[in-house]
């Protein structure tokens, strides 16, 4: 009886507990909806607050929220973000950043819609195909909130005036996708004390942290110096599902809205990892501030912005990449590719590209070698044994011939056919992007 009794005594306090609890809450909701319903009394003028009846039954489900309020939708109005890169991130993170009343929203890109764009570009569509990015979002956000301020900025970031556009703003989200912009994006902010938001996607899985908030660290920390360029890849090469990078963008978004209204837990010195493929989301720690940090360390030795396009050996963009590996002897033009095949002159044609990419699209008679496999033994084999036998039926000197999409991947295939084969080989300058453009315009150049 005892056991039973202390039983029911336990239960009736967590009952009381979750009364105290529920009256607590009821109270809270009681007071915000006093002070809303206070507000729609007013007429179309600012409140004390700076917010309209307007803004007020516009973001009402916004601001009943908690960690949002009157305060935090007044510091949306009042805030200003910079988002940089009017692609697959900047679209979803402008899209929601512009629904939730951000006063003003500053947009940085130099490029043009293109039809590539539109799988994970939403806010662009076929009637912008050829406008200026920034142009094309600018339309679409007002459409969504005409009373958006939008700053276009149709220029390409770079050290002449990185520095003095990321101060014109609260927050900046980085949305680009080459390294050069994000090392110049990431000192511009350092030197103007501004918060970063970074976020990066590619084939089904994205990363996404916030740098140089509160005393943390800053790109630099983790990154002192960039990679090799011929070892980058983004999504232009490797390709990306466009839900993955919507995904990233939105909370690049709620990164900002977090940092602008004081209120949730920043991103700051921990890395959020999503894999589209398994649907997973995981948080792990990353580095503090580094002390010996080129920008924001201690002693910084970066003070000003530098040429970072020199600095990354690599251009501030995602377009082709030219890398020259082999020696101009060992390459041939599309024209000089086009007159041996149309000669039937005796020639082994190997295509790079992964199997997928072959089976998009392809030079009637080429085979596919993908670039990984090369170091294979049995596939040297069978490219040793197409070789012979070619040799051995062509009655004029026989050729290989290298391609990819680009004209890189090629340059790299060569160097590892000619280290187990022994023959006149060349490299396709420019790759099929080339061909495209020099021989037959119907081949798609994606």
């Amino acid at each position: 009886m005892m056991s039973k009794s202390s039983s029911m005594n336990s239960k009736i306090s967590e009952l009381h507990r979750e009364i105290s609890n529920l009256k607590k809450q009821l109270e809270d909701k009681e007071n915000e909806l006093r002070d809303l319903q206070s507000s729609l009394h007013t007429t179309d003028r600012d409140t004390e607050e700076g917010l309209t009846r307007d803004d007020i039954m516009r973001y009402s489900r916004q601001m009943i929220v908690p960690s949002i309020g009157v305060s935090g939708q007044n510091k949306l109005k009042g805030g200003a973000v910079l988002i940089i890169g009017c692609g697959g991130l900047g679209c979803p993170a402008a899209q929601y950043l512009a629904g939730c009343g951000i006063g003003r929203l500053g947009l940085v890109d130099y490029d043009v819609v293109e039809l590539s764009n539109l799988h994970r570009q939403l806010l662009h569509s076929e009637s912008t195909i050829g406008i200026p990015k920034v142009t094309s979002l600018a339309e679409a956000l007002h459409r969504i909130n005409s009373t958006l301020r939008v700053e276009e900025h149709n220029i390409q970031l770079d050290s002449s005036n990185a520095l003095e556009l990321v101060g014109q703003y609260d927050v900046v989200i980085d949305a680009s996708d080459n390294v050069a912009t994000r090392y110049l994006v990431n000192d511009a902010c350092i030197l103007a004390n501004r918060p970063l938001v970074s976020g990066s996607a590619v084939g089904l899985e994205a990363q996404l942290t916030v740098y140089n908030y509160n005393g943390g660290p800053c790109y630099r920390c983790l990154f002192s110096s960039p990679p090799p360029p011929e070892t980058v890849s983004n999504c232009s090469d490797v390709g990306v599902v466009g839900p993955v990078p919507g995904c990233i963008g939105v909370l690049q978004a709620l990164q900002a809205v977090i940092i602008l209204t004081g209120n949730g837990n920043v991103l700051s010195q921990r890395l959020l990892l999503f894999d589209g493929e398994q649907t997973n989301f995981r948080t792990i720690k990353i580095r503090g501030k580094s002390e010996s940090c080129a920008v924001c360390g201690s002693n910084p030795t970066i003070t000003q912005l530098i040429d970072y396009e020199q600095y990354c050996g690599a251009p501030a963009n995602d377009k082709e990449r030219r890398l020259n590996l082999v020696d101009k002897t060992e390459r041939v033009t599309t024209h000089e590719l086009n007159e041996a095949i149309k000669n039937s002159e005796p020639a082994l044609i190997i295509d790079v590209r992964s199997p997928i990419e072959f089976e998009m699209c392809s030079i009637p008679g080429s085979i596919n070698v993908p670039l990984k496999d090369l170091e294979r033994q049995q596939i040297q084999d069978d490219v040793r044994e197409r070789w012979n036998k070619l040799k051995a039926e062509a009655s004029n000197e026989s050729k290989v011939y290298v391609i990819c999409r680009r004209g890189n991947d090629s340059q790299l295939g060569l160097k590892q056919i000619k280290q187990f084969l022994s023959c006149p080989a060349y490299d396709l300058i420019g790759g099929l992007h080339a061909w495209s453009r020099d021989i037959d315009p119907s081949f798609p150049p994606y």
